[in-house]
């Protein structure tokens, strides 16, 4: 079994942890070039490679490409059978897809075809989905859009919050490749077709799509509108690290981070909260 595994963040991370715990290691993980963190900006390796190279008795390769204009080149040298790719955060040009015999899988945190594109599990936070899962699937040219090789579903709770669900669906995951693999490279596994109907494409989120209205929180703090607390609730679970949930208790005000909050009965509490330039603290 002689695979190249492409990701980048903790996703692929606990994807790639599991593959390697069942004794299924890549002979190379292709990543996104270290990268400037936090606010002191020190460059800092994806945890994919931090992975790789913990492991270094099995000899796997990690390769930085900026770009995969003209990566298949280094590809073909390494002679995948097939490739995996987790939260890569690139899209795979065709040229890359022609390299490996069996073709491409991705690991992708939805039900394809619902969820579509960068935010799976925000977005199924954000609708307050009582399921969602994990799919494997044929990379093709087109987002998200091949053929379905197997799915695993997840029951949710309405507590999750996005670190907590990524990684629940990213050890489901691992899983679903460690089950499905052998019995794909037997050439006993026929894909499936998505319903193209029913796809639904999801947004990446900025800065802006985390502002909540200073009302909306004092509403759903007062108990009053539950209906706007589990909406409020759902905002700060899907959306916290990033891009964050904050608000304005006044206009001109500092901004005011919502880390952590708390739905009971229909009413919100607000655990922890940060104000501009300062550390994060309990909420009053």
């Amino acid at each position: 079994m002689k695979y190249v595994f492409f990701g980048t963040p903790e996703f692929a991370a606990t994807v790639l942890e599991k593959l390697i715990h069942a004794g299924l290691p890549p002979v190379a993980v292709v990543c996104n070039p270290d990268r400037p963190v936090g606010r002191k900006k020190l460059v800092t390796p994806p945890p994919t490679k931090v992975l790789a190279e913990s492991h270094h008795d099995l000899g796997i390769r990690v390769l930085q490409p900026e770009n995969l204009r003209n990566f298949d080149g280094a590809l073909k040298e390494l002679e995948p059978e097939f490739c995996i790719v987790a939260a890569y955060g690139k899209i795979i040009p065709p040229s890359i897809l022609a390299v490996p015999p069996r073709g491409t899988i991705g690991v992708h945190p939805s039900l394809l075809p619902k969820y579509r594109g960068a935010s799976p599990i925000q977005t199924a936070i954000l609708n307050g989905d009582p399921v969602t899962g994990v799919t494997l699937f044929l990379v093709d040219a087109k987002l998200d859009h091949g053929e379905i090789l197997s799915v695993a579903e997840q029951p949710l709770r309405g507590t999750e919050t996005y670190i907590e669900l990524e990684r629940i669906l990213a050890e489901l995951g691992a899983d679903l490749c460690v089950k499905t693999l052998p019995t794909f490279l037997a050439g006993k596994l026929t894909g499936v077709e998505q319903n193209e109907a029913a796809a639904t494409p999801t947004k990446k989120f900025e800065t802006q799509d985390g502002f909540i209205e200073w009302d909306y929180v004092r509403a759903a703090r007062a108990g009053s509108a539950p209906e706007m607390a589990a909406i409020v609730d759902r905002r700060i679970r899907a959306l916290n690290p990033d891009p964050g949930t904050w608000t304005l208790e006044q206009p001109g005000n500092a901004r005011m981070k919502l880390l952590e909050a708390k739905l009971v009965d229909g009413r919100l509490t607000l655990m922890t909260i940060q104000y501009a330039g300062e550390k994060p603290k309990p909420a009053l």
